[in-house]
């Protein structure tokens, strides 16, 4: 996913879109350790999806707390 389509979506968006992320790599992490993982790269891209939307949501509450002083 890319930084422009996660700063496009709302707060509860990117919550969910965290939930669901976090949901897969989990399942990814159980087939992994189970020998049926396809394409071990999508653990890798998945984190970092997760990364991107956790800084874009941080990077909000700090502006919110900026704008609120």
């Amino acid at each position: 996913m890319k930084i422009k389509d996660i700063r496009e979506l709302s707060n509860k968006d990117l919550e969910g879109k965290i939930r669901d992320a976090k949901k897969e790599l989990f399942n990814l992490r159980m087939k992994q350790a189970t020998g049926t993982l396809e394409k071990p790269s999508k653990i890798k891209e998945l984190r970092k999806d997760v990364a991107r939307m956790k800084t874009v949501m941080r990077e909000r509450e700090i502006k919110e707390a900026q704008d609120g002083e």
